[in-house]
């Protein structure tokens, strides 16, 4: 049913793709198409603006105008279907192939079994079972966080622990990103929607033993206490030397 309220209008002509608006909507109701944010469904916009403030562009704007009524079922039922999203919906901002939402099986033991090995050591094999990996490229709609073991790391942590494949991030959905350097409440305000909507099973924080690591525990942390959840959670510290020094 139609009425007259209140939704978000896109000037095509200041909007340059950026897709910093597809992140910030809970409701999954934008999409990047041909460069431009376009609003999948009239009735998947609640019209609050929640995206507005993220448009470096002051493309978005709240109109009034008639339109399907919001609709809270449809928005559940998009989010937790996103396999049948429209095909632009699964590539991330601006089209980058560094952005596209990718889900994939690790090598596996009958994959290794068809390796030929010409040393006495079998290669080490990834893990990784997505992309992207960086916690601001990440919606919180994503399919691989529903349900997930996730694994959160300092992004200086792969370099020092050499193992983090075979002992952290097997069976896991991974954000990296650094606390000191990216948006801290960004990151709070994503992790929250997050553990609204993706129903996470539990989250395993990795950081290096340096003072501006501690913050990304804290910030899961205040992410879970926004969204009013508590989700089983351990803290892995590791040593500049990359041995583990605490897990608690």
């Amino acid at each position: 049913m139609k009425v007259t309220r209140k939704i978000i209008q896109i000037d095509e002509e200041r909007c340059d793709g950026c897709g910093n608006c597809v992140l910030s909507c809970a409701e999954g109701a934008l999409i990047i198409v041909d460069g431009k944010a376009r609003v999948i469904s009239d009735n998947l916009c609640d019209g609050l603006g929640a995206c507005m403030g993220e448009c470096p562009q002051d493309a978005l704007h709240i109109i009034e105008r008639e339109a399907e009524e919001f609709d809270e079922e449809a928005v559940e039922k998009h989010l937790e279907t996103p396999k049948d999203a429209p095909e632009e919906s699964k590539t991330m901002p601006c089209g980058c192939p560094s952005t596209q939402i990718q889900s994939f099986a690790p090598t596996g033991d009958c994959r290794d079994a068809n390796i030929p090995r010409t040393q006495t050591t079998a290669p080490a094999q990834s893990t990784l079972s997505h992309w992207p990996v960086q916690i601001r490229l990440i919606p919180p709609t994503a399919p691989f966080l529903k349900g997930a073991d996730l694994l959160v790391v300092a992004d200086c942590v792969p370099v020092a622990f050499p193992t983090l494949h075979r002992d952290f991030l097997a069976g896991k959905a991974v954000m990296v990103g650094c606390p000191k350097f990216d948006d801290a409440q960004d990151y709070i305000d994503r992790f929250a929607e997050i553990f609204k909507t993706a129903d996470v099973n539990s989250v395993t924080t990795v950081v290096m033993e340096v003072p501006c690591c501690s913050g990304l525990p804290s910030i899961v942390k205040k992410g879970m206490e926004k969204a009013g959840v508590q989700v089983p959670s351990k803290q892995v510290t590791i040593s500049t030397q990359g041995e583990i020094l605490e897990t608690r």
